[in-house]
């Protein structure tokens, strides 16, 4: 025979088929009564000792079986393991075996040794009825089965066949197929519940394995049947309408469920059936469908609706809250100055569009740039923080303006706009505008700092028909440029005046960069005169402009317009080139100077563009000065230092420029490896008639000496300012207009060894050089 499936069960199915092999155990007493009964009456009719033994035997091992089976369920029925299933088998196989054998022995003397007719009736009803049961009862222990099999069948075919005649051999031959019989009956009915105990169990853990994935899904589920009623539903679902278990949701309705919600008071009826009906809708028409919940305590589900297999439909919901929350956050930061809270430049636009699109076209609306005055130096003096702090302050009291036809936005930086809609003409601007600047007027307290708010303002008035928003955001800026020429805190309104100067502006632009591009900008040298020869000693290189168009335009002009552009730095390295290359051509005493801007201190590249102009000219380091402004200073401290210092390692002098404007001036003389000092003209410009002037002249001028530098006073334009120099203040170089305009190269080479002629006057100050 071949194996079956059932050959390697799992523990717990082989458990179960022991456990088997101990149930209706009155049916052992019952077989053994019937035993022992036959075997008596075949005792009675031939009076053989041997059957009336026999029936005591049959009779006792039914009963000695019997109790095994009733010990096993006073035991408690509870086989812990397989060896512990082992065990109770082998005791049931043993005494079976016994009761086997003896029966077998009973039918063999009936029909072979014995034989009559009732013997042989009596022993062949007896081993067929138990026959009939052995499958039934057994099918739990295979061994059990072909036991039994054996010790039934194989003695009364051997009875049969020992009779020797033919019929009786057929007889015997024929019975022996049926112990395979019994033991096929047997394993098949072993497979069969086999499969449906390792199916019922697997469905039990795919039963299991669902519920607890169903139950601790973080979605609420529930799946309708075709009538529209809850037929699953989870744990989550289940917590969401407030119910104590799943089971509780079952044969529900939508409307039902959702009306525990109205009930609650976490939705509005009108709420409850636009669910409804989309969430119904979905599941009609097999589409998927999703509908977001806003509850009333703040929380936010997402509703999904499909339809499922076998017409049931599936509605599943997600607390999507933090997800909700998130998004608003991302979108209020998209649209959100994150320092104010106002509109921030895109969503402004997107706002001021959306007025300008609604409403009377011919209607007059404004716009307005506030802009801080010297708000920078608040952010370089008192740090970001405190510059942080002045903004929130300004946009709290532009805040405090806004309303239904005023928006207020932050649009960067120190910068804000306010679009007024619905303006009845300028008059009323004007005082609207005059209102924001007293609004704004005050102290405020900024980390113990009291700052005061100072603000320029350009606005524009237009008819929304003829207008957009960026168009007027260009002229509000106009005239907010135009604010700040005439000299800050103050408003300007938009003139068309002021579009044609931008343009021309931009014109100017272009043309500058032209010139730039193509060298079409010159260098003069203005004149640095030694106090104690009254000869050139020094000349300070200045750039110049002549516009094919409009003559010649001055450095005030041209020279910011370059910071504006970016192109300052290329400016820089032509003059420095080109100061570098005409003095190698003066004489070894005339030395030259170069300011560099505040934008060249920014990259390293400055110390290469001196090296490369010094070597491209031949000049000697010595003879160049470079001059350095306190902006750039102020830019980054430290960094400019460093390009100081690398330029010194060059030999190159290095000059603080426009000395005692700046906040700090005193600090850098002992800090940076300065050669000398240069005292702005404003010190010059009253020192005949103001003396605290002449003092602080000659107090800068004793504080410089000590230190080694040397000292140039610039805005020098009368000789009663050089006497006072020459006699008093006593500073090593003087500059300025009375020394003439500024020369070419070739006039510098040419007064380079002329003495000015008022240097006898000077006497006995000045001591002239010999000729």
């Amino acid at each position: 025979m071949g194996r079956t499936k059932t050959d390697n069960i799992p523990a717990d199915v082989y458990i179960q088929f022991v456990r088997s092999l101990f149930d209706n155990a009155h049916m052992l007493v019952i077989g053994a009564v019937c035993h022992a009964t036959v075997s008596l009456m075949v005792y009675w009719r031939n009076g053989q000792p041997v059957f009336l033994f026999l029936a005591g035997a049959l009779l006792g091992i039914g009963v000695w079986r019997y109790f095994g089976l009733r010990r096993f369920h006073t035991s408690g029925g509870v086989i812990r393991d397989a060896l512990d299933a082992e065990r109770w088998e082998r005791e049931y196989v043993l005494k079976g075996s016994i009761q086997g054998l003896i029966l077998g022995f009973f039918c063999f003397i009936s029909i072979y040794l014995y034989s009559d007719s009732y013997a042989e009736i009596g022993a062949l009803a007896i081993t067929l009825g138990s026959l009939v049961t052995v499958v039934g009862r057994n099918y739990g222990s295979p061994r059990m089965v072909m036991i039994f099999a054996v010790t039934f069948v194989g003695p009364i075919a051997a009875a049969l066949i020992l009779r020797l005649d033919i019929p009786h051999v057929v007889l015997g031959l024929l019975i022996v197929p049926f112990m395979f019989i019994i033991k096929g009956s047997a394993d098949h009915v072993r497979d069969v519940l086999f499969s449906a105990v390792v199916g019922h169990k697997q469905a039990r853990q795919i039963a299991q394995r669902f519920d607890r994935a169903l139950n601790t899904m973080p979605h609420g589920l529930v799946m309708l049947g075709p009538d529209g009623k809850v037929v699953v539903g989870n744990a989550e679902a289940a917590h969401l309408m407030s119910l104590k278990s799943p089971d509780a949701l079952l044969g529900r309705s939508i409307h039902s469920l959702l009306m525990r919600g109205v009930a609650g008071g976490m939705l509005a009826p009108k709420e409850c059936r636009y669910i409804e009906a989309q969430l119904t809708r979905a599941l009609r028409e097999g589409r998927d469908r999703k509908v977001l919940v806003s509850f009333s305590n703040g929380q936010h589900y997402e509703f999904s609706a499909r339809e499922g297999s076998q017409e049931l439909g599936v509605i599943t919901f997600e607390d999507v809250t933090a997800r909700v929350e998130a998004e608003e956050k991302i979108r209020f930061m998209a649209r959100y100055d994150s320092l104010t809270g106002l509109p921030n430049r895109a969503y402004f636009h997107e706002l001021v569009g959306e007025s300008m699109a609604s409403g009377d076209r011919d209607r007059l609306c404004a716009l307005a740039v506030v802009d801080l005055d010297d708000f920078k130096s608040v952010n370089d003096t008192l740090g970001h923080p405190v510059g942080d702090g002045l903004i929130y302050a300004v946009a709290e009291r532009l805040a405090a303006m806004a309303g239904q036809d005023i928006n207020v936005s932050r649009f960067g930086g120190d910068e804000f706009m306010i679009f007024f809609d619905r303006i009845e003409d300028e008059t009323h601007l004007a005082g609207l505008l005059d209102d924001i600047f007293a609004g704004l007027q005050g102290d405020v307290d900024v980390a113990g700092h009291v700052l005061r708010i100072q603000a320029s303002v350009g606005a524009v008035l237009s008819r929304v028909a003829v207008t957009d928003v960026d168009e007027m955001i260009v002229k509000a800026d106009l005239a907010l440029y135009k604010a700040k020429e005439l000299g800050k805190n103050n408003w300007r309104l938009f003139e068309a005046s002021m579009d044609a100067a931008f343009r021309n502006r931009q014109l100017m632009k272009a043309d500058l960069r032209s010139a730039v591009e193509s060298k079409g900008l010159r260098v003069v040298y203005q004149p640095i005169v030694a106090m104690s020869t009254m000869r050139i000693a020094s000349c300070e290189a200045l750039c110049r402009w002549d516009h094919p168009d409009l003559g010649p335009i001055s450095p005030s002009i041209f020279i910011p317009l370059a910071e504006e552009m970016g192109i300052i730095s290329e400016i820089s390295t032509f003059v420095l080139q080109a100061a570098c290359t005409e003095c190698a051509k003066w004489p070894d005493q005339t030395s030259v100077s170069v300011n560099l801007s505040a934008k060249d201190f920014r990259n390293r590249d400055v110390v290469q563009k001196v090296r490369e102009a010094l070597a491209g000219s031949g000049l000697a380091a010595g003879r160049l000065e470079i001059e350095v402004t306190e902006t750039a200073l102020l830019d980054d401290k430290s960094l400019t230092r460093q390009y100081i210092e690398e330029l010194k390692q060059l030999g190159v002098r290095i000059a603080l420029d426009d000395f005692g404007t700046g906040y700090s001036s005193l600090s850098y003389l002992h800090k940076l490896p300065l050669d000398k000092i240069k005292i702005d003209r404003s010190f010059l410009m009253d020192v005949t008639q103001n003396s605290r002037s002449l003092e602080l002249l000659k107090g800068i001028v004793s504080l410089s000496r000590p230190l080694g530098l040397s000292v140039t006073v610039e805005g020098v334009e009368t000789f009663e300012q050089l006497k006072i120099l020459a006699q008093q203040v006593k500073p090593d170089l003087v500059q300025g207009f009375l020394f003439g305009a500024a020369l070419s190269a070739s006039g510098i080479r040419t007064m380079s060894n002329v003495t000015w002629p008022f240097a006898a006057e000077l006497k006995p100050v000045v001591k002239l050089a010999k000729n």
